[in-house]
């Protein structure tokens, strides 16, 4: 039965991508599609700031030469690329059962076996990349195990303060809440010092959201809008735009980890400037090639009883322009 896992289908690079084919589920921010996607075929990258706007290096051989940087108004940071791998087996007995010789659906079959295990490992790895992207919407990429990538640190910027929305106030004084709005729109604008942007967006918990929801501000403005039924009858998981920022609740946790705190807001430009770098699996077959989104790879057991089967990614989130994170909270 294990001759099976020798054919070409069970071969990294028809495992790997058959991975890449399967349905992405990444959530809010994947779904939002402002991380702009590369490859390298190193293991750490390189980001260049250049007059105080960064940009990404293209990366060089090893052994030859690399960028030239000028020694007044650039600076070179490098981030390495975290690794994260997923260990399965699958057993001869879990197979046994769909044996036929001479059956020429044999395979099929058994490949569904394999499509089940990538299908779970998939979902793992693309919760991995939405909880690392909210990460890099707050400037503090954050990983399972305590470490973490603190954006502001790395690139030597302030963290910009937390706004405090005042959403408890039982009387706000009228316009309080837009002039808050346009304060952090003006507060990212001139950030990014001149990169463009085509909206801001905000990534609320549900007490943040809630709250924002019941403003006699938002109410009014909405009052004569089709929108103003929603808001009588409940806005769960909704989004709407208010005072020049796009509001959203966020929906999502893992294992009581939830991706946004509560009572907490997250305002981020919609821009130029998140990026997903992926590096190449620690494979022989892998080492210098471009890296994919994700890999998978089956090797037999010394004992004949089943076939060890990875996956992993290798990528790295992250903001060049932190300081345009803007954290909030709802009181």
């Amino acid at each position: 039965m294990l001759d099976i896992f020798k054919n070409d289908a069970f071969s990294v690079v028809a495992l790997t991508l058959a991975i890449n084919k399967l349905k992405h589920k990444p959530g809010q921010v994947g779904s939002l599609g402002i991380f702009k996607p590369s490859s390298t075929h190193l293991t750490a990258i390189s980001v260049e700031e250049k007059s105080g706007v960064l940009t990404l290096v293209a990366p060089t051989p090893r052994g030859g030469p690399g960028v030239t940087v000028g020694k007044t108004d650039r600076n070179l940071r490098s981030i390495a690329v975290p690794h994260f791998e997923i260990n399965d087996a699958i057993m001869a007995e879990s197979v046994q059962g769909v044996r036929a010789f001479g059956s020429e659906t044999e395979l099929e079959t058994v490949m569904g076996k394999v499509a089940e295990r990538l299908d779970i490992h998939a979902s793992s790895h693309n919760v991995t990349t939405e909880y690392s992207r909210i990460g890099a919407l707050k400037g503090v990429v954050k990983y399972a195990g305590g470490s973490e990538l603190n954006l502001f640190n790395l690139f030597e910027v302030t963290a910009p303060t937390e706004v405090d929305f005042d959403l408890d106030n039982a009387n706000p004084a009228p316009g309080a809440l837009r002039k808050k709005c346009a304060a952090v729109v003006r507060q990212i604008t001139e950030a990014l010092d001149g990169v463009v942007i085509s909206g801001v967006h905000a990534y609320c918990s549900k007490e943040f959201f809630d709250d924002l929801v019941a403003h006699p501000e938002v109410r009014d403005t909405y009052l004569g809008w089709v929108q103003a039924e929603e808001l009588r009858h409940g806005y769960a998981y909704g989004a709407f735009p208010f005072g020049g920022i796009m509001w959203e609740e966020y929906r999502g946790s893992v294992g009581g980890t939830s991706f946004v705190d509560a009572d907490k807001a997250h305002i981020f430009p919609i821009a130029d400037i998140y990026h997903t770098v992926y590096a190449p699996a620690d494979y022989l077959e892998t080492v210098n090639t471009l890296g994919k989104a994700m890999y998978a790879k089956q090797y037999e057991m010394p004992n004949g009883k089943g076939v060890h089967f990875d996956t992993q990614t290798n990528q790295v989130n992250f903001c060049s322009r932190p300081n345009a994170l803007i954290p909030a909270r709802r009181t």
